[in-house]
């Protein structure tokens, strides 16, 4: 198992990059849902995902703000868990809905979208969407270049030179 990234630091290579990331990270920050929401459903996005970046990540943000060690380590069973709100449990159900497959149909059908717009409203289900779209926004290089997990923005990646073939 490597220790690195499998990829430097992009940011040398898209300078533009530091333009996008940092108002997607100012949206999630200022918006209405509470941080630790958006932390557990980011979590839950990592652990579906199998992001060990992302989880690691989430879990010291939850330590951060305070979160119970229960709530997170009760997250991969949250639908059995009696630790989370309502309001919580839906933003989890839409994470989960959003990034697993549906053979049968659409991925979010109307009876989920419903639950979460009996608990949020117009502006919060935009803070929510976006909460996920920034964790979609981040997949493929957090699967593909394997940022350092645990190490800070700006640290996370590698300083290597790639092998030619």
């Amino acid at each position: 198992m490597s220790i690195g990234s499998r990829m430097p630091n992009p940011l040398p290579f898209l300078p533009e990059m530091a333009a996008i990331a940092e108002p997607l990270h100012k949206v999630i920050a200022n918006g209405v849902i509470p941080p630790a929401t958006v932390s557990l459903l980011q979590l839950r996005a990592g652990q579906i995902l199998g992001s060990t970046y992302f989880t690691i990540r989430e879990t010291g943000n939850l330590r951060g703000i305070g979160e119970s060690e229960e709530r997170i380590t009760a997250l991969a069973t949250w639908r059995d868990a009696t630790c989370f709100t309502d309001a919580e449990r839906v933003a989890l159900e839409l994470v989960e809905a959003v990034l697993t497959p549906n053979p049968s149909g659409e991925r979010v059908p109307d009876e989920v979208y419903g639950r979460a717009s009996a608990h949020y409203d117009d502006k919060a289900m935009w803070h929510l969407v976006m909460a996920i779209a920034h964790i979609g926004f981040f997949t493929p290089a957090a699967l593909i270049a394997k940022p350092i997990p645990g190490m800070p923005p700006g640290q996370n990646y590698s300083t290597h030179e790639r092998q030619e073939a």
